[in-house]
């Protein structure tokens, strides 16, 4: 079993002595270093660098974005932002994820201690996955020993929505829906494929997994750089085309047909292949709802979510695509889709947007 070499950078005693006890507990991670601020993170790094840094971003002498900048301009190095659950917080996370960061443990401002001991899955999967990170690939995306910690039980999309297609499945029509599912890695490469996108673009709906506050900064973010609409997905929205709806963090979204019309709807749910949003639970609406009237689309990821829903969407006829392992910074859930054969076509990120247009015949 290789070890993971991971340093803390964060003001507050609170977070480095339990985010560090916790990494601890998982018998693959080793806590290299714990410090307060970047300047001094920089003197140890000197000494050993270590695999994955887990980063605030509001530090006193540097800000973790400089820090996050410098890192990946001398030396690329995966990094999970461990950032407070705010919307200003949520801003800056956004410019972080931005300079190359690969995913977003939050924390609150009260309760500290005990929110971060809830987490710790959440926190030793994102360190586990940043460890995998093609640190080559991502940085080619940013502009100029103890008991285990136990494991949740890992819930299917049956847990939201039944299995099974819908016997009002509509054939072919003009109304076509593009669903797109990513996780580490999939800010910068949505980014990627939605501002190479014109207004003309059929409907598209997306799950990057995201914590809850953080899809909202991001949509917006997108929003400001893309010829699309982006915006984070509220219940009842219309999936029109040139618009992009993002499914917000901490819910699931479904695709819903009403007539000639598609909407979604976005609900509570339990984790499914532990996360909420899942990229399942959407494919699998897209695939009861839309059938082979959509596009589905797999990016960079850790894990598998989205191979089981990707699968469904094919054998009812939907055209199907996944991101190619070298252009992925982590090449899981596209690994995965392809393994269960949901994939129709693996193209690279920069070839994506043009698919999306070749086979909803636009151009």
């Amino acid at each position: 079993m290789k070890t993971i070499n991971v340093m803390v950078v964060d003001d507050s005693a609170v977070v480095r002595k339990v985010v560090g006890a916790i990494l601890e507990s998982a018998p693959d991670i080793r806590l290299l270093h714990a410090v307060s601020d970047p300047l001094l993170a920089i003197e140890r790094m000197k000494q050993q660098w270590p695999d994955v840094i887990v980063l605030d971003v509001e530090m006193p002498r540097m800000d973790g974005i400089t820090f996050l900048k410098r890192i990946m301009a001398e030396r690329p190095t995966p990094v999970v932002i461990c950032s407070t659950l705010t919307e200003k917080g949520a801003e800056t996370t956004m410019a972080a994820m931005a300079a190359g960061a690969v995913s977003i443990i939050t924390k609150p401002k009260l309760g500290l201690k005990d929110f971060l001991n809830e987490s710790a899955d959440e926190l030793i999967a994102a360190v586990r996955a940043a460890s995998h990170v093609n640190v080559r690939r991502l940085a080619a995306r940013v502009p100029s020993a103890s008991t285990p910690v136990p494991v949740a039980a890992k819930l299917t999309a049956d847990a939201v929505l039944p299995p099974g297609v819908e016997t009002r499945v509509p054939l072919k029509t003009t109304e076509r829906v593009v669903a797109i599912g990513t996780s580490t890695g999939g800010t910068l490469a949505l980014e990627e494929v939605l501002t190479a996108l014109p207004r003309v673009t059929p409907g598209i709906v997306i799950v990057q997994h995201m914590p809850e506050k953080f899809t909202a900064a991001f949509a917006e973010r997108l929003n400001k750089i893309c010829q699309l609409e982006v915006k984070e997905a509220r219940h009842g929205d219309r999936v029109l085309p040139g618009r992009a709806l993002i499914a917000p963090g901490g819910r699931h979204m479904l695709l819903r047909r009403d007539g000639a019309n598609y909407h979604v709807d976005v609900i509570d749910g339990p984790l499914v292949n532990r996360h909420r949003p899942s990229v399942d639970v959407l494919f699998r609406s897209v695939a009861k709802q839309a059938g082979a009237n959509a596009l589905g689309i797999i990016m960079t990821g850790m894990g598998d979510d989205g191979a089981a829903g990707l699968l469904e969407m094919r054998k009812i006829g939907a055209r199907t695509v996944a991101q190619d392992e070298e252009s992925c910074v982590v090449y899981g859930m596209p690994k995965e889709a392809v393994k269960r054969g949901g994939v129709e076509k693996s193209v690279p990120l920069s070839g994506i947007a043009r698919e999306i247009l070749q086979q909803l015949g636009i151009r």
